[in-house]
Formats: structure tokens, C-alpha cells, sequence
């Protein structure tokens, strides 16, 4: 792609669209942003592009797009945006960031996509092609944006890149040599108008697959088992459940930390990899890592050495015999569902952290794992009081309004054996810049506590 010359413009400046605005200028181009943000918001990220064109700030208006050749998307920007819109009408080339990077990337693409698990599962991925001995870039939605792999040159085996259902909307030619989508439950609907509409945005990650590149689905989800991928590709199914009666399984759960992929048996044994949803998200790696033909054994020492990712039942501190844990990446409701089920049944011995911006879901999925695990619930943020209306039969409940409170309230109550797991369910908006800034928070309230 030559871009030498081009007029661009890079719409939203995040993480993606300041890695994006670098890449056009290092291949060529012209490059103007445009962003909702004013110039004093923007000012941290403006000091990282000092050769821009134009700067269009306070509003995304049809006017930036004046003259534009290419213009590339951030993320969180809408794809109907109406000067987006009238800009495509008007013949301007519009891609999102991963579509750019892709297309100056020479190695394969193994690509994750799902409602949940995206992360952990690309950061493990990532991991064990690693521990087997390939030369590997991990980024993507994960925060290390697909365009930086451009930018730092030399050679990679493969790119292994976490993939937002905001980032497959705007995908063109990106291509996945192997890709999976780990499940599909409701999220986001405030940008995809349906359920089906979501799905279909998730399903794009296999679009561009040829003759010989693989498919994983998770025959445990039954809208994701259903997708159809491209005739010619792999269709490799996964059973995290161990229970599937569906044609096609070559991978599944064998035991209570065992699982087979492809003949070959595997233990869950890190402490970062428990709960049943990582049985899921292993599952995947294994079969991405399986297609670039990674050696079992290698596979199995970087299972057993995989560090885990931040806000992401993170093990934070042991005080006198009370585990805390950051969970903080929980931001929906399947998500702590998830997370409790790492617990034991019948223990209730969790004492949970709950709240922050809700989403309008329900929190009633919860009520069953939290009657058996959950000794006590303390709430946090705008969702208090609804998350009370709906939760507050099942355990003791304290309304803490902020999370210091709750952390100085759980150290009270928590006994010798019991886990303080913050686990939201909530965005973090209401309180916080971001789940990781509310997860820092957390870490760092635990460890005054030493």
C-alpha cells in the first residue's frame, strides 16, 4: 500500500489512533486527526504527533474529511457516524487501525475474538508460541495496537492479535491464518442494534480465510458453534464442558484440570489459569498455537508458566490468611459469572465487590453461584442500589459507595480462608478513568493494608 503522498486523516486519538497517525506518517503520508476531544484534553496525546496536517478537535464534522483520501478509524468511532457516512458516499477509503497495520505485515495472523476471555486468551497464545520457541507479537484491542508491530520492524512468526467486535467492523482484506471466536453473549449493544447484528460483527474475523487457515468454535456456545466460516478453512471445534455430542470436536475437557487437544493430553495447573472459563480460553490458545505447529511439550511448560494478565483474577495479596483478588476487567455480568465459578461450590467464603456504571442488564444470572460461594457483598458506584434490589437477599450486605471503603469494610469481616474478590459486573466510568485504573486502586488500597 503507498501512502507516500496520500492525504489521511485518523479518526479518534486512543491508543490505536496514535499508533495509526504514526504509522501513516513513518509510510508517507499527510496525515490530520479529528476527535470529540478538545486540544487541552487531547494534550498528552497531541505532544506524540508533532508533524500533523490539520487537527479537527471538539467534534468528528464532515468538514475534516475534505480532501481526505484514506481515513482511518479508531475503535470506539462509530462506523455511522454521519460524516463518516457522507465521506464513504463521497468515495473516501475508509478502514479501521488493524485494517491498516495488516496491510504491512508479512507473518500470519492468528486472531481472537468473544465476548469474554479475548484477552486471556491472546495474551496465552501469545505466551506459548513464545515458550515454543517462536518469534511472536502480541497486541491488538489487548493494547498493544497492531500498528506498532509495523513500526518496530524486523522479523515475527506470527501476530497474535485480540480482536474487538468495533475493530471487525471496519475490516477489509485483514486476514486471520487462524482465528477463533470464544462465545457471544450479550454487550455492546448500545453500538450493535441486535444480537444477531453482534454476532455477525464477531463472525468477520473469519471472513478473509483461505484454503488452509484454520477456524476454532466453541461447540459449548451454540451461537458461536453455529457461524459459518469459509469453505476451504479448517473448522476445528472445542468443548470446554467435555459433554458435546456435536460432530467435529478435536479438542475438549477430559477432567477436572485436563483437557485434550488433538491427541494430546494437557494440565491446568497455574494458579493464574483456574476457573472453568480458562478451560475455555486454553482450549482456544492451544488450538491457535497447534496450527504453527508448536510442540506439545513446549505447550505444556508455557501453560504451567503463564503469568496471567492484570484485572483479570489477579492474585494481588495474602493478608493473614485472606486471598484478595483484582477482577476488575468483570465488567459485565457473564464475566463474574465466570469468575465465582473459579471458587469452590458451597464455600461461601467470597466476600464480593460489586458496582460501578451498570450496563442495564440483569444481575439475576448470579444469584445461584453467589447463594453457594458468596459470604458477604459489599457494593460500590452508581449500580448500588439496583444491584442491592436485585442481590441483597442472598448474602449480608454493606453499601459502601466508594472502594475504599469497601476494601477497609472487607478487611473487618474477612476471616482466616476467605477471598476478597472485587469483581464488579460495572463499567468503571462513574468512579474511575478506566477498569484498570479502578483495578490499580484496588492493588494499591490492599498493599497499604501489609
Amino acid at each position: 500500500m503507498d501512502l507516500s503522498g496520500r492525504k489521511a486523516l485518523v479518526v479518534g486519538l486512543g491508543k490505536s489512533g496514535i499508533a495509526a497517525a504514526r504509522l501513516l506518517t513513518a509510510k508517507g503520508a499527510r496525515v490530520s486527526i479529528a476527535d470529540q476531544k478538545s486540544e487541552s484534553e487531547l494534550a498528552d496525546q497531541l505532544a506524540q504527533l508533532p508533524d500533523l496536517h490539520a487537527r479537527h478537535l471538539g467534534g468528528i464534522v464532515s468538514a475534516a474529511f475534505d480532501d481526505i483520501e484514506l481515513a482511518v478509524l479508531s475503535p470506539g468511532v462509530p462506523t455511522k457516524t454521519q460524516a463518516i457516512v457522507d465521506a464513504r458516499a463521497r468515495g473516501v477509503e475508509i478502514v479501521g487501525e488493524v485494517e491498516l497495520a495488516s496491510r504491512f505485515i508479512d507473518e500470519p495472523l492468528a486472531g481472537i475474538t468473544g465476548t469474554n476471555g479475548k484477552s486471556t486468551t491472546t495474551a496465552l497464545a501469545g505466551h506459548l508460541l513464545t515458550t515454543a520457541g517462536k518469534r511472536v507479537f502480541t497486541g491488538g484491542n489487548l493494547g498493544n495496537a497492531l500498528s506498532n508491530r509495523v513500526l518496530e520492524g524486523g522479523a515475527r512468526d506470527v501476530c497474535v492479535v485480540e480482536l474487538s467486535s468495533y475493530q471487525l467492523e471496519s475490516i477489509v482484506g485483514l486476514r486471520c491464518a487462524a482465528a477463533t471466536v470464544l462465545n457471544v453473549t450479550p454487550d455492546h449493544l448500545e453500538r450493535h442494534p441486535t444480537m444477531d447484528a453482534y454476532v455477525a460483527a464477531k463472525a468477520r474475523i473469519f471472513e478473509n480465510q483461505r484454503a488452509g487457515d484454520v477456524a476454532v468454535l466453541n461447540a459449548g456456545d451454540a451461537r458461536v458453534r453455529t457461524i459459518a466460516t469459509p469453505s476451504g478453512s479448517v473448522r476445528q471445534l472445542f468443548d470446554p464442558r467435555g459433554d458435546s455430542k456435536v460432530d467435529g470436536i478435536v479438542a475438549k475437557r477430559t477432567g477436572a484440570r485436563l483437557i485434550d487437544v488433538s491427541g494430546h493430553t494437557y494440565s491446568l495447573t497455574a494458579r493464574t489459569l483456574r476457573g472453568d472459563h480458562n478451560i475455555e480460553n486454553a482450549l482456544a490458545a492451544l488450538l491457535l498455537a497447534r496450527h504453527f505447529d508448536a510442540d506439545p511439550v513446549a505447550l505444556q511448560r508455557g501453560l504451567d508458566s503463564y503469568p496471567g494478565l492484570p484485572h483479570r483474577l489477579e492474585p494481588v495479596e495474602i493478608l493473614d490468611g485472606v486471598e484478595w483478588i483484582n477482577d476488575s476487567k468483570a465488567t459485565n455480568v457473564d464475566s463474574v459469572e465466570k469468575s465465582l465459578s473459579a471458587f469452590p461450590e458451597g464455600s461461601r467464603a467470597v466476600i464480593l465487590i460489586l458496582g460501578g456504571k451498570g450496563k442495564g442488564t440483569p444481575y439475576a444470572p448470579l444469584r445461584e453461584l453467589m447463594r453457594t460461594r458468596v459470604k458477604s457483598i459489599l457494593t460500590i458506584g452508581q449500580d448500588a442500589p439496583r444491584i442491592a434490589e436485585e442481590l441483597g437477599d442472598l448474602a449480608p450486605l454493606t453499601a459502601c459507595g466508594d472502594l475504599a471503603t469497601a476494601c477497609a469494610r472487607a478487611q473487618t469481616i474477612a476471616k482466616n480462608g476467605d477471598v476478597v474478590l472485587l469483581s464488579p459486573a460495572c463499567a468503571s466510568f462513574d468512579q474511575f478513568k478506566s477498569f484498570e485504573d479502578r483495578g490499580d486502586t484496588f492493588k494499591r488500597l490492599v498493599r497499604g493494608m501489609r
